[in-house]
Formats: structure tokens, C-alpha cells, sequence
């Protein structure tokens, strides 16, 4: 194939119909390069999840078999698909990509953090680099002995890049790796973010001083020795101007931008993308590679405000979406693993790796253990401090671009920074396993267990899990209605739910982690959010029986619930409260806000696996147009009704309308269904045929009828008699459950209706087993005042009781009057039937 002029490319084709090939012009060839980047690269994300790889890897191993490596051996295929010319072009997009990722990293990396992080991170840090960095010099003289040509190149410059290149570790891929293993809020998780931070900073400056000693790679031994001098000179000077100068301008800039102010101003966006241009441009001028002067540019914005985080959301997908995948696949197009042939290069290779992964691992491992940290842990901060992926690769990818790394060298690297990030995760996830150590204790599951104990030391404990600011104000009144003046304390931890999505910042998880929730209070858009839920949380933690204890879970959603479950095993919670994923808003709920489903399996499995009895609040503004009900402003009353029809779910319902009516500023009213004339027997029993996302589920357990009854009784005269005259009662004959529900939550007599969830249901609430089901996890009765379009304006609390022995649920159907022969003379269920008949 003749070769390309590359003065006589065009952008554009004149298009098929006119005889042109749209491959042979620059920019539609750069769509079919980028769309066959990205197609392979998340087909290979997606093989490699289960194995619970960054995405990095993908990128890095589609661009090795896009490359010379594997398909670019059909030599048609490459010259056709990338063919040199088109290289520079291809690499000029993703280098713009990868400026502004390195501006993400800086904006990341919060360096008086840093400062804070003490000897213990330094310490690390320090031995994680100068161990394999000094390991790296010894390896670079064995290549140079034998590789041909890397003897050409400068001592200075090539011992450097071999250096930084075994000690470098990648925060951001640390930052999703700790994430996803939920490790991220643990000890080890923020003494390797501190380390990582350190060791980050560290490596830039290095990797600068050997770009300014690389000069032109093989040509760098006859320049004057003083060109490096005042290469090294311009680039500290530069970091002292942005430092000293550009610094206090952002930190203007991010009070201008903040939340008091309504909006960020789009003119502050567009000079600070332009500033990252600049500053790359500046660096590039200077002789150091233009992403130093953009990672600089980073570190001057201020961190953890609405500023910085807006610029993550404009920046962030495009960049690490769309441009970053190209830079990574380019540098896998670049690697030509045939390079790598014969025993000697596969034992440079092996030596290669063998020195990155032992001089990290032993080095942290050894300082580590001077810290005192236990030995498994050590070597997990190891492990975790070999993490290489991008900016390994953006180091590589700079040592050849300066001619300092030959072809064979590269695919070395490039391989061993493959191997080390890919044996992280499964490493980290076989040696260590932090103490899921269950509650020894099996006491406070439900709220009913505090009330038979006694102890005036026994606490009332809460999870009370958030998505947002929205759901905030609803659930703090919930809680606070909660908070008896008599009985037990009440502890309340509160959990804020981040979803961990491929686009979630390394910056937004460290914080919120490292902080342990607070930046619930602070990182919201608008002033009234903040200054409400700062009021909130702030009044709260000042009520004298009330300790507020937050916390973040950042977790992807299929796993979230054990997150949550855990929080509440270890602090054995009585109860967990979280939101609906569905808010309504507006004058008569006509405005409805969907989290989503993701969320809603979240809600499922949170039910479904909760070790202590759970509240689902279906939120119409509970609360929001009142202050929160509290002893000083006891005038302004919280109506809410309990709708009893019996059941375990109900009577722990009761119990918490017990425990309202303690509150001076609620006022419950228990309202009971009774059957009318004589009971009818209603049998249910397992339905195969349904689906549990669109029919209600009922337990499987065997239940005495005759001893529920008779708890309910009970429990209902316990509660009258404890507070005759403070809590109405109303017994209401059944006849239309359904419209007489909806009736309740319809009138705007309630504040808040409290319902069980039924899972053992009493025969009125069997009736509606065939009922078509909008929300089946909230039951019969709580999907009835939840669904959409029936004018409820009440807010609903479905409670479920915690009870191992009702655990296990599946759909269910009605057996009809003619089916009741199948079941034994004494009336319990012949095979396969659900439950007892229900009288």
C-alpha cells in the first residue's frame, strides 16, 4: 500500500456516492478507530467483572489486541483501521483527554490531607517508593546490558524513568479498588489512601525531573547539562507562581461558586478549562510534559466545595468515558508483545515484575509492621501499594515519546503493570477479610424486646439511611417522634448511601469516607439544604438523650444491603429506617420522584436480609412544613394513625405508636379493624405461577392462629391501659378494607400512617392476596397507601417486624372454599400449603 503525505490529509470525505473512502481521511477514520475502542474495551470490562478488575485493564488489553500484538498481525487489517499516519491524530484526542484526567487527579489530591495523614502514611509512602525505586535503578542497568540500543540512551534519564516507573501507585485506581472491596472507610483503606497521596505527589515530581533530564531521549548526552538545569528551574518556579498566586485567585473563585451564591457561574467553568489548556501549554514550553502542568493547575482548586465538584461533573464522564479509553487502548496499540521473545526477554520480564511487586510489598510490609500494624494488614497495605494502572501507563507512555524506552522495554513495563493491578483485587480479597464478626448478642432485634427489658442504661438504637437531601428533613421527624422522655436513650446512626458507579470521583469517596459522613451536611447545591440539615443535625446532637452518630456507605447498589445490614448488626439496631425510592411532591403528592430501580432493590433486600425489625417511609413531606417536633415547641402536633389488624408486623407498629405517645408533641390514634359476624376462613397458599415483582409475598411459617390472636388482644389492651385518655382508639368493622384504608390516608387527618407489612397476614388482609400489586415489599395494606393516583396525602411508615421464623416468604394465591378438603381434619396444611387457615 502506497504510503501517506501527511501534508495532503483531509479532515473530510466527500462521501462513497463521489468515490471517496472515508477511511482515508482523518476524521472519519478517528470515529471508527474510537468506536472500535470503546466497543472492545467494555466488552472486555464487562468479561473481566466478576473478576473485579478496574477498567483500566480492559482498556490497556483491547488496545493489545487491537494492536500488533494479535489482530494488528494481519498487516491489511492495521494499515487499513490505524495506519501510521493516523497515530498522531488518534494520540493528539486522547492527550486532551488526558490533560484534564490529570487535572482531575490534582483536584483529587487534597494536599493539606496530606499534611494531616502523619508519620505513619509518610512512613509508608516513603519506603513503598525508595525500595522499588532503587530496585528500579538496579533492574535498569541489567536492561541496558541487554536490550540493544537502551545503552544509547543517558544514564540519568533512563535510571530515572526505570525509577518511577516500579515505584509509582496509581490513587485513583486505589481509590475504586478500596471502594469496591468496601475497604475504603476501613483503617488499612485510609492509611493507603494517605500513603498513595504521598507516593502520587511524589512520583509527579520525579517523573518531572526525568522528563527535564530525557531532553530528546538518545540525544539527550550532548545537550549542555545546563538545559536540564533550567528546565528543573522554570518547572519550580512555575509550581511556585501557581502555588503563590493562581492558588488564592481559585480559592476566590470557589467562594464565589459556593452554595450561598445560587448558581456557579458558567464564566468561572469555561476560564478554569481554559486555564488547564494554559498551564499544560506552559509546561510544554518549559521542557516538562504539558500533563504536569495541568495536574499543578489541579492541586490550586479548592477542595470538597461545590466548585470543584461541579467541575468533576462536567469533566469527569467525557473525559474518563469517552478521551481516557483512547489514551489507554493507544498505548496497548503501541506494546507489540512479539517484541518480548526468547528466554532472555521473558526472564527480563520476569525479573521486571519480580522486583516492581517485591520492593513495594516488602518495603511497606517491613515499615508497616514498625507502625505496629498487625502483620496481615501490612501486607495488604502492600499489596494495595503495588497498584499500577494509569498513571504507570502515562509514565511508560512519556519514556517512549522521549525515545527513552525502546519498543521491547515498553511492552516489559506495560505487561508488568498489567500483572500488578490485576493481582491486586484477588490478593486483597484472599488475605484479608476485615471482622465480619457477628452481634454476640441476640437481645434489641425489635423494638418489643426493649420494652420487656427493664434497664433505664438500655438504648433505643436506630439506622436511620439516606439517599439525599430530600428525604432528610421527613426521616429526622420520624426519629425524633420516635424519642421517648421516659424510657431508653435514643442512639441514631445515620447512614448516607453513595452509589459507587464507574463515574463516581476518587475525590467525592475519600472525602465522604474519610470525613465519616459529615460531608452530608456540607456538600449539598442549595443554601437551604445546607442551612436546614446543618440546623437539624446541629439541634439534634445538642438534645440531651440523643447521640447522633453519622456515617457513609459507598457501595455499588447490588451490594449496598450489606453494607447496610452490617452497620446494623454491629451496632445492633433495634430498627433500621430508610426511604421509600419514591418521593411525592407538590400541593397533593401530585409530583412524584423515582430513585430508580436499582434503588428499589436496594429497599428489597434490605427486608429481605435485616437483622432487626426495618421501617419503609413512603414520604408526602412529612414533616416539611413543620419544625421538628421537639420539647421546646411542643404546640406543634405530628398526627399519626396506626392501622392494626394483627399480625407480628402490626403489633411492632403498635409499638412504636407506643412509643410516639411518650412524645409531647405527637398525638396517636390507633385505628382497628374487626371482621364483622362470624370469622371466614381464608386460606393461602404457594403460588408458582406469580411473580414476587408483581404479587404480594406471604411467610411460609406455621403460626398457632389462636396464640396470635390472642397476642394481639394483648397488646392492644396493654396499650389502652398504659395510655387511656392519650391515645384515641377507634375500632372500625371491616367491609371494604381498600376504601376504607385509602379513606384514612385520604383525609388529611394524619400527618403519618403507621402500618405493618403483614407478612402473616389476619384474614381481612388475606383477602387481598390476588390483589395486583404496584409495590409488593410494602404488603397489602402499605401498597395500598403508597400506590400513585389515589389521593393519599398522608405519609406511610410500613414496619416489619424482625423475626427469623418469617424469614422465608414466597407469593402467594387463595385457595377457594371448594379446595379446603386437601387440608387435615385438625387444620393445618396438607402439603405445600402456606400457613394455617387464617380464622
Amino acid at each position: 500500500m502506497a504510503p501517506f503525505n501527511i501534508t495532503s490529509i483531509k479532515t473530510s470525505s466527500d462521501g462513497a456516492w463521489q468515490g471517496d473512502n472515508p477511511l482515508n481521511f482523518a476524521f472519519p477514520l478517528l470515529i471508527v478507530q474510537t468506536t472500535l475502542i470503546l466497543v472492545i474495551s467494555r466488552i472486555l470490562a464487562f468479561l473481566l467483572k466478576p473478576l473485579r478488575q478496574p477498567k483500566v485493564i480492559a482498556e490497556i488489553v483491547g488496545g493489545i489486541l487491537l494492536g500488533p500484538s494479535v489482530l494488528g498481525r494481519n498487516q491489511a487489517y492495521l494499515h487499513r483501521i490505524f495506519p501510521k499516519w493516523s497515530t498522531p491524530i488518534l494520540e493528539s484526542v486522547a492527550s486532551i483527554g488526558l490533560l484534564f484526567f490529570l487535572f482531575l487527579v490534582g483536584l483529587e489530591l487534597d494536599l493539606s490531607s496530606i499534611r494531616r495523614s502523619g508519620r505513619r502514611a509518610f512512613g509508608i509512602a516513603l519506603a513503598g517508593i525508595s525500595l522499588p525505586f532503587l530496585g528500579g535503578i538496579g533492574v535498569a542497568y541489567v536492561i541496558r546490558k541487554t536490550i540493544e540500543g537502551e545503552d544509547k540512551v543517558g544514564y540519568g534519564q533512563f535510571f530515572v524513568f526505570m525509577g518511577v516507573a516500579l515505584s509509582i501507585t496509581a490513587f485513583p485506581v486505589l481509590a475504586r479498588i478500596l471502594a469496591e472491596l468496601k475497604l475504603l472507610t476501613t483503617q488499612v483503606g485510609e492509611t493507603a489512601m494517605a500513603a498513595a497521596a504521598f507516593n502520587d505527589v511524589a512520583a509527579w515530581i520525579l517523573l518531572a525531573l526525568a522528563v527535564a533530564l530525557a531532553g530528546d531521549g538518545a540525544g539527550g548526552d550532548h545537550k549542555s547539562p545546563l538545559i536540564s538545569v533550567w528546565v528543573l528551574l522554570s518547572g519550580v518556579a512555575f509550581v511556585i507562581f501557581m502555588l503563590v498566586v493562581i492558588r488564592p485567585a481559585m480559592k476566590w473563585v470557589g467562594r464565589r461558586c459556593s452554595s450561598e451564591h445560587d448558581v456557579v457561574d458558567e464564566a468561572y467553568i469555561c476560564l478554569t478549562l481554559a486555564g488547564v489548556m494554559v498551564s499544560g501549554f506552559m509546561t510544554d514550553l518549559i521542557g516538562i510534559h504539558s500533563i504536569f502542568g495541568a495536574f499543578v493547575f489541579g492541586l490550586t482548586i479548592p477542595k470538597g466545595g461545590e466548585f470543584a465538584e461541579r467541575l468533576i461533573e462536567r469533566i469527569e464522564d467525557f473525559v474518563t468515558g469517552l478521551l481516557l479509553p483512547l489514551y489507554f487502548a493507544s498505548s496497548g496499540l503501541k506494546t507489540n508483545v512479539a517484541t518480548i521473545s526468547g528466554g532472555r526477554s521473558w526472564g527480563l520480564l520476569v525479573l521486571v515484575i519480580t522486583t516492581a511487586c517485591a520492593g513495594k510489598i516488602l518495603g511497606t510490609f517491613a515499615v508497616a509492621m514498625m507502625f505496629m500494624i498487625p502483620a496481615r494488614e501490612s501486607l495488604t497495605l502492600g499489596f494495595l501499594m503495588n497498584t499500577k494502572g494509569l498513571v504507570e501507563l502515562i509514565v511508560l507512555n512519556i519514556g517512549k515519546e522521549k525515545k527513552v524506552l525502546n519498543d521491547e522495554t515498553f511492552a516489559i513495563l506495560v505487561l508488568m503493570a498489567l500483572f500488578t493491578t490485576f493481582i491486586t483485587t484477588p490478593t486483597v480479597m484472599a488475605i484479608y477479610k476485615p471482622a465480619r464478626g457477628r452481634a454476640s448478642s441476640r437481645a434489641h432485634r425489635k423494638l418489643r424486646d426493649l420494652n420487656k427489658n427493664d434497664s433505664s442504661k438500655d438504648q433505643l438504637r436506630i439506622l436511620a439511611c439516606v439517599h439525599g437531601p430530600g428525604n432528610v428533613p421527613s426521616l429526622i421527624n420520624i426519629i425524633e417522634s420516635t424519642r421517648s422522655t421516659k424510657k431508653s436513650q435514643l442512639k441514631l446512626y445515620i447512614m448516607h448511601l453513595v452509589e459507587l458507579t464507574e463515574r463516581s470521583s476518587s475525590i467525592i469517596m475519600v472525602q465522604r469516607a474519610r470525613k465519616n459522613g459529615v460531608p452530608l451536611i456540607n456538600r449539598f447545591r442549595r443554601g437551604e439544604w445546607h442551612d436546614r440539615l446543618s440546623g437539624a443535625f446541629q439541634a439534634y446532637s445538642q438534645l440531651g438523650r440523643v447521640s447522633v452518630r453519622p456515617t457513609t456507605a459507598i457501595s455499588a447498589l447490588s451490594t449496598m444491603h450489606e453494607d447496610i445490614c452490617k452497620v446494623a448488626e454491629s451496632k445492633r439496631v433495634a430498627m433500621i429506617v430508610f426511604p421509600f425510592h419514591k418521593m411525592w411532591r407538590g400541593e397533593g403528592g401530585d409530583s412524584v420522584e423515582n430513585m430508580g430501580h436499582g434503588w428499589k432493590g436496594v429497599n428489597q433486600r434490605v427486608l429481605k436480609k435485616a437483622p432487626c425489625s426495618v421501617a419503609v417511609l413512603v414520604d408526602r413531606g412529612f414533616g416539611r412544613e413543620r419544625e421538628t417536633p421537639g420539647p421546646t415547641n411542643s404546640t406543634l402536633v405530628q398526627r399519626v394513625c396506626i392501622i392494626f389488624f394483627g399480625g407480628p408486623d402490626d403489633r411492632e407498629a403498635l409499638e412504636l405508636g407506643g412509643r410516639m405517645a411518650e412524645h409531647p408533641a405527637v398525638k396517636v390514634t390507633v385505628v382497628r379493624f374487626v371482621e364483622k359476624g362470624a370469622s371466614e376462613t381464608v386460606m393461602l397458599r404457594p403460588s408458582p405461577t406469580k411473580s414476587s415483582e408483581q404479587s404480594y409475598s406471604f411467610s411460609t411459617a406455621a403460626v398457632n392462629r389462636e396464640k396470635e390472636t390472642e397476642l394481639d388482644d394483648n397488646a392492644v389492651a396493654e396499650l389502652r391501659s398504659k395510655w387511656d385518655g392519650m391515645i384515641q382508639h377507634i375500632e372500625k368493622v371491616a367491609s371494604n378494607i381498600v376504601e376504607e384504608v385509602l379513606a384514612i390516608g385520604r383525609s388529611n387527618d394524619y400527618d403519618l400512617v403507621v402500618v405493618g407489612k403483614g407478612r402473616f397476614p389476619s384474614t381481612m388482609v388475606a383477602q387481598l392476596a390476588d390483589r395486583q400489586a404496584e409495590h409488593p415489599e410494602l404488603g397489602p395494606i402499605g401498597d395500598v397507601l403508597a400506590s400513585s393516583g389515589e389521593g393519599v396525602v398522608s405519609s406511610v411508615l410500613v414496619i416489619q417486624q424482625h423475626d427469623l421464623a418469617h424469614s422465608e416468604e414466597v407469593p402467594a394465591s387463595k385457595i377457594q372454599h371448594s379446595q379446603f378438603h386437601k387440608f387435615t381434619e385438625d387444620g393445618s396444611p396438607g402439603p405445600g400449603e402456606i400457613s394455617k387457615d387464617i380464622v
